[in-house]
């Protein structure tokens, strides 16, 4: 039986009646039980009594004693909450969590799993996320993208509010995210600027982004930062590689942009007659989001980091590379 438990009141649960408060969190405890925690002062709001018909408030602490019932809902986490006819997907998605709390789950995106459905599309995160609908019929909801041949870092909000909170992170740029990608050469600077405007073009195999002019339609600027971690001869290169900007494709293009393509992308990458896949590395793309370091909605900030993608851990491996090595240089 666990000890007790001090939650606080989530932003839109305002209002909300004490004793609904508890079968929404606590829906296997009984209303007699209930009623006679509230009694004897077992249960408090804000370290005062309170009786059933209390209006909590956000923010306000409300004393848990041992109930001897499972929680339910936002705070227990997505397996625990989970609906068993998607069990499928619940259990993929319990597989990628890097860390949750009652306002954030931030998930490992496998590679070629894409995020939202589109032409083709049958299973994506978006359509999966149903399955973590909490009791009070909320789903919880993306808030940036991935690539689909993008590994790595995805930032899930839990609540409406903290949705509208994370996605002003993004849109302010009060965020920090740095992918790791392996490129075709090495840059001729450890560490550079690319600056560039790119547009969306239809092709025969789907959308793709083109450096474009200042001025031309549907043109955005896009901005990336890129320093070399390490290299294996002339031949390769590991860039850790920052986009201040968030266009579609914006690191691929930047990257092949200055000459140096990343490894396996299908739209970017053309090599010369000359250039042979190195042996014993998968021709996938090798573009991960390594790390975020995002606001918290309830203050702080949350920084966490994605292991690589066995294809790109199998790379690594066999180029030698340490994946220390970028942050000891950080």
């Amino acid at each position: 039986m666990a000890g007790i438990e001090h939650r606080q009141v989530d932003s839109d649960e305002a209002g909300m009646r004490l004793d609904r408060w508890f079968k929404v969190h606590y829906p296997g405890l009984g209303f007699g039980p209930l009623q006679k925690l509230l009694r004897s002062g077992q249960i408090r709001v804000d370290g005062a009594r309170a009786k059933s018909d209390t209006r909590v408030q956000p923010g306000q602490t409300i004393r848990i004693p041992p109930l001897g019932v499972d929680p339910k809902g936002p705070k227990a986490g997505p397996i625990a909450g989970r609906d068993l006819r998607n069990s499928s997907d619940a259990e993929l998605l319990s597989r990628m969590v890097l860390h949750e709390d009652a306002k954030v789950v931030v998930l490992n995106k496998p590679a070629g799993l894409a995020v939202q459905g589109g032409s083709g599309v049958n299973r994506h995160i978006d359509k999966m996320l149903e399955a973590w609908t909490n009791q009070k019929g909320e789903k919880p909801r993306l808030v940036h993208r991935l690539d689909r041949d993008t590994s790595g870092v995805l930032v899930i909000a839990r609540t409406r509010g903290a949705a509208q909170q994370l996605t002003a992170a993004f849109r302010e740029r009060d965020t920090k995210k740095v992918y790791w990608a392996l490129v075709k050469g090495v840059p001729r600077k450890r560490e550079d600027r690319i600056s560039t405007w790119l547009a969306k073009e239809q092709t025969p195999d789907g959308d793709r982004m083109r450096i474009a002019k200042h001025g031309d339609e549907g043109a955005d600027h896009a901005i990336s930062y890129y320093r070399i971690v390490e290299q294996a001869g002339q031949n390769l290169a590991w860039l850790e590689m920052e986009p201040y900007t968030g266009r579609t494709h914006q690191l691929r293009v930047h990257a092949a942009h200055i000459g140096h393509p990343i490894i396996g992308d299908p739209k970017y990458f053309e090599a010369d007659i000359n250039w042979t896949f190195p042996g014993g590395i998968q021709n996938r793309l090798h573009l991960h989001a390594r790390h975020i370091d995002i606001p918290h909605p309830n203050g702080g900030r949350l920084k966490i980091t994605a292991p690589l993608p066995p294809h790109m851990v199998q790379s690594w491996n066999l180029l030698g590379f340490d994946e220390n090595a970028a942050d000891k240089e950080d």
